[in-house]
């Protein structure tokens, strides 16, 4: 049964065609559990010895069934309608802006976030909700966000810059048996090893420092930094700091 079309500008309700997103996604995860169980029961596939046309489920189709089996009757299932399905290969990063949702689904990434006051939570979670302060903090902005994929700034170190002056992420990949110089930069740096083991050097270290994975690093501003690896495999690390452009 169709209700409306989304082509026409003549919506029931007196509702807005600007307004429809944000209408849609707070009336949502306002819509508690409930809703979210019975959605999903009437969504059962059909057996085998039903005459009916079974088509391939989308990515997100399948997204929202997994993220059903692990948190049922959550609202937050039903939400991920709402957001974009993104997939990144080691290499890839994407920036968040204030006020934009998100969810980390699988996989292993680094995270590295502006001064924040608050964390608003409303699905998929079994922390504290408040989904009436998280609706009305929303940008409602549809767009696929964009995929960085970092640009040389030296041998064996790419930078990842979002389009606001709080950080910058620099991916430092080790190679054995070799010995990679960070330039300094006018900024505080924190330094988090993900991977191998080897060195790191630095003006503020006398002796310098035997780093492993999980070690986490800082280094004032203008200081150079050596790092090697030891072993035979790479050693991976990440660094962040102020975002160059803050100083241009």
């Amino acid at each position: 049964m169709k209700l409306f079309s989304l082509e026409n500008d003549d919506f029931p309700f007196g509702m807005k065609k600007e307004m429809l997103p944000v209408d849609c996604c707070s009336n949502t995860l306002r819509s508690g559990s409930v809703i979210v169980s019975n959605e999903f029961r009437v969504t059962d596939f059909p057996s085998a010895n039903e005459n009916a046309l079974i088509r391939t489920l989308t990515d997100k189709e399948q997204l929202v069934l997994s993220l059903e089996r692990q948190y049922q009757e959550d609202v937050g299932v039903l939400a991920a309608l709402f957001f974009n399905y993104v997939k990144l290969s080691p290499g890839e990063a994407l920036y968040i802006g204030a006020n934009e949702p998100h969810a980390y689904l699988s996989g292993e990434c680094i995270e590295c976030m502006a001064t924040s006051d608050n964390v608003v939570r409303a699905g998929l979670t079994p922390k504290y909700r408040d989904v009436q302060t998280l609706c009305s903090m929303l940008t409602y902005k549809q767009a696929f966000p964009e995929i960085l994929r970092g640009v040389p700034v030296q041998s064996h170190v790419r930078r990842y810059t979002p389009p606001f002056d709080e950080f910058e992420v620099d991916s430092c990949l080790v190679p054995p048996g070799e010995l990679v110089l960070i330039s300094p930069v006018p900024s505080p740096s924190i330094f988090l090893v993900m991977a191998g083991e080897g060195e790191l050097q630095a003006d503020s270290l006398s002796d310098g420092e035997k780093a492993k994975e999980g070690d986490v690093f800082f280094v004032p501003a203008y200081t150079e930094v050596k790092l090697s690896a030891s072993g035979p495999e790479s050693m991976k690390l990440y660094r962040a700091g102020v975002n160059s452009r803050s100083f241009n």
